[in-house]
């Protein structure tokens, strides 16, 4: 048998992850697999680098949490395929969140508008959101 929450528990502790990093986290989109645990050290190449809005996550409702506001970056800060991201605390080096991308629609953890990036082009996040397992 496994454990169930309701769904202020879960929205809780979503809520919880937005408070912990703080607001107008920074998100960077990578090259390749992300690291074994949020804990590891950064790999990849940065592509892209946005600072999210100060409140950049809506409030959780029935067990998830979707990006709130515009996450793009103007122009992407090099050439490269987007393999994963991290978020960051506000300072840019304090890895709390990380997952994988892929193109719209493809079921990735963070969704992008286009994962081949050419410097300077605009970057889009299309799709953000987390879900809280134990329902």
């Amino acid at each position: 048998m496994s454990i169930q929450l309701s769904a202020a528990v879960r929205n809780a502790r979503l809520d919880a992850i937005e408070t912990a990093i703080g607001a107008s986290a920074v998100l960077k989109i990578r090259t390749g697999a992300q690291p074994a645990d949020v804990a590891a050290a950064d790999s990849g190449t940065v592509l892209a680098t946005l600072n999210l809005p100060a409140d950049w996550m809506a409030a959780a409702s029935a067990g998830a949490k979707a990006k709130a506001g515009t996450w793009s970056d103007a122009a992407a800060d090099a050439a490269g395929v987007a393999g994963h991201f991290r978020i960051y605390a506000t300072d840019g080096t304090t890895a709390h969140l990380q997952g994988s991308i892929t193109i719209t629609g493809s079921g990735g953890d963070l969704t992008l508008d286009n994962t081949n990036l050419a410097v300077g082009q605009i970057v889009t996040i299309t799709g953000f959101t987390l879900t809280d397992g134990n329902a």
